[in-house]
């Protein structure tokens, strides 16, 4: 596909129209799944860009590289099947299967090898790259709920919903998994007591 014209003014009136170009209001149920989507991918992109954060751990930076790499190729082909209508489709068009949900928990199951297991919920933290994790962890949280709304209205792939579901806990593996290979200290959820802490003077 070549793109030669960024605008086409074709949006002004407030529609877009779907890859079959099917035309749609832009607050459609539909366009806000993608458009969730493509959130969360744009988030990915800026976690791989701030990977001189990590430092010189190099086997960190290899693992958020070839890791986010993948996941935004297949965000990009997730969002691709959502911008298409139920019942269209068109030539190489994009596929996300269960084989790349079980791609996510070998993702999973390599990152938990080296993690104690958890005691206590995790508050989001633990420097720059497992916090931008733990955002994107709640994008993909959000994409899966429209999803999941879109999907009581129009025709979606379990499968959809299914990759969002698994993505949302590879992101918090990954973060907790990058806060270690820093050395930095997990944030536990403490119980808060009932009288709030003093402002120093």
């Amino acid at each position: 596909m070549r793109i030669s014209k960024v605008y086409t003014r074709t949006g002004d009136a407030g529609k877009t129209r779907l890859a079959g170009g099917q035309e749609v209001w832009k607050d459609s149920r539909r366009v806000e799944a993608y458009g969730t989507v493509d959130e969360l991918n744009s988030t990915l992109g800026l976690i791989r860009a701030s990977s001189e954060q990590l430092g010189t751990n190099a086997e960190a930076v290899k693992f958020i590289e070839s890791t986010l790499k993948w996941t935004q190729n297949k965000l990009f082909d997730l969002g691709g099947i959502l911008a298409t209508a139920p019942g269209d489709s068109f030539p190489n068009m994009p596929t996300v299967s269960n084989e790349d949900v079980l791609h996510l928990e070998h993702f999973i199951d390599e990152c938990q090898e080296d993690l104690e297991p958890l005691k206590e919920f995790v508050l989001p933290g633990g420097g720059q790259i497992p916090s931008l994790l733990h955002v994107a962890r709640t994008i993909c949280r959000r994409a899966e709920r429209v999803c999941v709304t879109l999907s009581k209205e129009e025709s979606v792939s379990p499968e959809l919903v299914k990759f969002l579901n698994r993505l949302s806990d590879a992101l918090f593996v990954f973060a907790r998994w990058v806060a270690k290979k820093q050395g930095a200290a997990e944030l536990l959820w403490e119980r808060v007591s009932t009288a709030l802490p003093k402002p120093s003077s």
